[in-house]
């Protein structure tokens, strides 16, 4: 079988590529070889700046761990208190609404699962928020 001269070149080229490729590996080797552990590591200082210099023992602070806050507050200094609102939509075939609240016009989706039996449109309730998947859910609906 006769190899064309297409794909003669194809094969040169694809050894050249190997070629430039190895010794591309072997200069970044060579290149970055002469640097210890200790070049590589890097400090975050006080101010949470990235640097190269270790930070100096002497002023060291000492730390509660308690007074870290990494994300938001604990909610069990918060006190929810119910909201005030008027059934605006109720499908009981399908066992959701909504109740739209009497300071604003803000709507909130409800499941008949969270909701007394004998809700109907138009009647006042109060009731809590809960995030949800599509956003906040009324929960925990109280006829008043």
């Amino acid at each position: 079988m006769a190899i064309s001269f297409n794909k003669r070149e194809l094969e040169k080229k694809k050894e050249q590529k190997r070629k430039e490729k190895q010794k591309r590996k072997e200069e970044r080797k060579t290149s970055s070889g002469g640097k210890s552990f200790d070049d590589m590591i890097a400090y975050v200082d006080e101010f949470g700046v990235i640097t190269d210099t270790p930070p100096e023992p002497d002023k060291k602070q000492d730390m509660n761990v308690d007074d870290i806050e990494v994300s938001t507050p604990r909610r069990e200094d918060v006190k929810d208190e119910p909201l005030a609102g008027r059934v605006e939509y109720f499908n009981s075939d399908k066992g959701f609404g909504f109740i739209k609240t009497l300071s604003g016009m803000d709507k909130y989706f409800f499941h008949i699962n969270n909701a007394p039996a004998a809700i109907a449109e138009g009647k006042k309730v109060t009731f809590e928020l809960e995030r949800g998947e599509k956003g906040m859910n009324a929960v925990r609906i109280v006829l008043t």
